[in-house]
């Protein structure tokens, strides 16, 4: 598969997503481990469906995150809302395979996609939500800027528990050094 890069930091970079990685992102979305830190373990992903995902969802600043050494696929992220009127996004990324996660790679690519919201989507707020249990996305978020504003409290029903929702954000005065 072929990637560009559209942004590119020290070890990974985003490229605009390809229909041809459905596969792939089905299989990640489908590994419980991922579906629900996401929220979606409870939903069907199939190929087509998520080819279909890509085509309609490319122009919203979804992007691939690839190693910048090896070219190769590791994950996913983007804004899942962008309002220019009020000048917020909302973000939201994942490391598909465990054999990437806490390594960085989400951290640097969560700073990169920041970093292009502030100085080319022209935003000043930009926000996540995460659940409670999901202490590794957690402990990302802080280390890029994001706080904790707020939290929808036991919203999240799993495995016979409730989580809270955590809701973060970050400002363009706070934004991360790439």
């Amino acid at each position: 598969m072929k990637y560009f890069k559209k942004i590119t930091g020290k070890s990974v970079y985003l490229s605009p997503m390809n229909t041809e990685d459905a596969e792939i992102y089905v299989k990640w979305l489908s590994d419980l481990s991922i579906a629900e830190n996401l929220g979606n373990a409870v939903k069907t992903i199939s190929v087509t469906g998520e080819k279909e995902w890509i085509e309609k969802n490319s122009h919203l600043c979804q992007y691939a995150i690839v190693k910048l050494e090896t070219d190769e696929l590791i994950g996913n992220c983007g804004f899942n809302d962008l309002n220019h009127i009020k000048q917020c996004g909302e973000v939201g990324l994942f490391i598909g395979d465990e054999e990437n996660r806490n390594k960085g790679y989400g951290t640097e690519a969560l700073k990169l996609l920041v970093s292009f919201g502030f100085d080319y989507l022209n935003l000043n707020n930009i926000m996540l939500k995460v659940f409670e249990f999901n202490e590794r996305a957690i402990k990302c978020y802080k280390k890029v800027g994001f706080k904790e504003f707020g939290r929808r409290r036991q919203s999240y029903y799993l495995k016979g528990k409730y989580y809270d929702e955590i809701y973060m954000d970050i400002i363009r005065a706070e934004r991360p050094s790439v």
